[in-house]
């Protein structure tokens, strides 16, 4: 593993610079959108009118690109487990989190492969983010256990990997890309504990 820090696109302090970082960052989203993660990069650039160059010096790599274009979403994740932190029924904000989670993990084709893999590699750019992710639903997810709503012996990292097998049916779904709310539903149902026979 290597001691160097992953690159971090950051938005230019320079008005031009600033504008074209934008642009290319619009345009990613959208081809990514509709293309997957492996949207040609010369493509994105053409979309967002400036040289091939001028994306590579904002996004010296894909993985930069995608972290970027992924960036805002992650800290919603965050932010919202941070929310429901706390609150009265902890299996509720489990669910609601849950879904959340897939909806974002499969917001392109190919994107529950690279956040699963930035879970665990430290060189990757989105690998701060996606490690503060995992940690806030670690936390919901004990707060359903301890208070005996979810069962005792699912992990946490059984629980990403239960939400990136969701994600993946949401991001190869042919028709209803919404289709995926009944396959969380049957998720949950299954992690959730049962009262014991009377």
């Amino acid at each position: 593993m290597s001691d160097a820090q992953p690159y971090i696109a950051r938005r230019p302090k320079r008005a031009d610079g600033a504008r074209n970082y934008d642009a290319i960052l619009s345009a990613a989203c959208k081809a990514f959108e509709t293309q997957g993660a492996d949207a040609s990069l010369e493509e994105i650039a053409g979309q967002a009118g400036v040289a091939i160059g001028t994306l590579y010096r904002h996004f010296p790599t894909r993985a930069s690109l995608v972290e970027a274009a992924t960036r805002e979403g992650l800290a919603e994740l965050i932010s919202r487990a941070e929310a429901l932190a706390g609150t009265e029924d902890p299996l509720a904000a489990l669910d609601e989190w849950m879904r959340q989670a897939v909806r974002h993990f499969s917001t392109f084709r190919g994107l529950v492969g690279i956040l699963t893999r930035s879970m665990y590699d430290e060189g990757t750019p989105s690998h701060a983010a996606c490690s503060a992710m995992h940690s806030s639903g670690a936390r919901l997810l004990r707060a359903a256990q301890e208070a005996g709503r979810v069962r005792e012996d699912l992990t946490a990292d059984e629980l990403f990997d239960l939400l990136s097998g969701a994600a993946w049916v949401r991001e190869n779904a042919l028709a209803d890309r919404d289709g995926s709310p009944r396959f969380v539903q049957m998720v949950l149902e299954g992690i959730v504990t049962r009262p014991a026979a009377g």
